[in-house]
């Protein structure tokens, strides 16, 4: 049995990944749980994998190749589906939320929530500051998804959040959308399939080197999420 799973999407992450697995395995050593650490490589073209299978067997790190690249959403319901923790976590591979804010959202499952979000928005989050395009963007997409699929949730897309097995699976098995609005409709599933979701104030670091970009996604953003209501029509 394995009490904690990490699931980490990686497309071309040579560069961030590293830093981010060791904090998370000595964190997650220094917890005495029982824990893995699935990375899925979503046919990177760069030296990810390699990566992961140098630092794998010291950090108790399994890896999952796709041979081509489909998305993070889908990244992440393959890592969810293979993972065997009691509890499951999405976590980005830039390691943006400190391992140290993990306990938060599991306290969140311990109290009964199927579904723990991050929020950088709540009462007591720590962000780090962003450039203003990337607030403005982030927090303009909020405000739409919140009035049409997620209602009541102010943060979507924190890059870290935690399920319980049985949300886990009962979720990532309906779940369809690759691209950018996987959460959406992942939360918008859990939201219509009465799964508690709790969202949990966390302290977040900005990285410079973000690939998000307002007007090349918005397009793909708009067409994303009217791909998640047409699927969440039918639950």
């Amino acid at each position: 049995m394995i009490d904690l799973s990490i699931v980490i999407p990686a497309f071309n992450e040579e560069a961030r990944l590293g830093p981010t697995l060791e904090r998370l395995a000595a964190h997650l050593t220094a917890t005495g749980r029982r824990w893995e650490i699935l990375v899925v490589d979503d046919g990177s073209t760069d030296g990810t994998a390699a990566l992961c299978e140098r630092l794998g067997p010291r950090l108790n790190l399994r890896l999952l190749v796709q041979r081509s690249n489909r998305g993070k959403g889908h990244a992440v319901r393959v890592g969810m589906l293979a993972a065997q923790g009691a509890v499951r976590v999405m976590y980005d591979a830039d390691g943006a939320t400190p391992p140290d804010q993990l306990p938060r959202l599991l306290a969140a499952l311990d109290t009964g929530a199927a579904v723990a979000i991050g929020s950088r928005y709540l009462d007591g989050a720590v962000p780090t500051s962003q450039p203003a395009w990337r607030r403005l963007w982030s927090r303009l997409v909020n405000l739409v998804v919140r009035r049409t699929i997620v209602p009541g949730v102010r943060d979507t897309h924190c890059g870290c959040k935690a399920f319980t097995a049985a949300a886990a699976e009962d979720l990532f098995r309906r779940a369809t959308v690759d691209g950018w609005a996987f959460d959406l409709e992942v939360l918008g599933l859990a939201h219509r399939l009465g799964h508690r979701v709790v969202e949990v104030a966390v302290a977040w670091q900005d990285d410079a080197r973000s690939r998000v970009r307002p007007l090349r996604d918005l397009g793909r953003a708009v067409g994303d999420t009217v791909a998640v209501l047409r699927s969440l029509a039918a639950v």
